[in-house]
């Protein structure tokens, strides 16, 4: 397990993931208030919350989890477009699992955030923050 956690892609993802909790704290306050203090639709609040949380995340991994030396032009143009993909499937995700499948929002939220990190960070890594090494 140790040297599972030693691999250089490990050791980014524990960053990207705790990097993540802020944006999630963002997306899970906003459900909270929207949804559970004003009575808005869960797939509504969970979207509004996503993005919210997206500026802060892209902030942190731009310089602490990923180490970009790529100009904001082009990793702003790629880790947002990572992100519209995933809040497409948030958005989603919440709709189908709250609105038609009749799960707790809450339930549905964490589920539909494991799936998010996934894609949130296979898109960043490999694309969005990407180096390009010539040589």
């Amino acid at each position: 397990m140790k040297r599972v956690l030693q691999h250089p892609m490990s050791k980014q993802f524990i960053q990207f993931a705790a990097v993540g909790l802020v944006g999630t704290g963002v997306q899970y306050l906003t459900i909270l208030l929207g949804t559970d203090w004003l009575g808005f639709a869960a797939a509504v609040t969970s979207a509004l919350g996503y993005v919210l949380g997206a500026f802060a995340n892209y902030v942190l991994n731009y310089f602490f989890t990923f180490k970009s030396g790529k100009s904001h032009s082009e990793a702003a143009a790629k880790y947002f477009t990572i992100v519209g993909i995933g809040w497409c499937l948030n958005t989603g995700l919440m709709t189908l699992f709250v609105n038609h499948l009749g799960w707790n929002h809450w339930v549905a939220q964490v589920i539909t955030t494991g799936i998010g990190l996934i894609w949130n960070f296979g898109g960043s890594r490999f694309w969005a923050f990407r180096e390009h090494h010539h040589g």
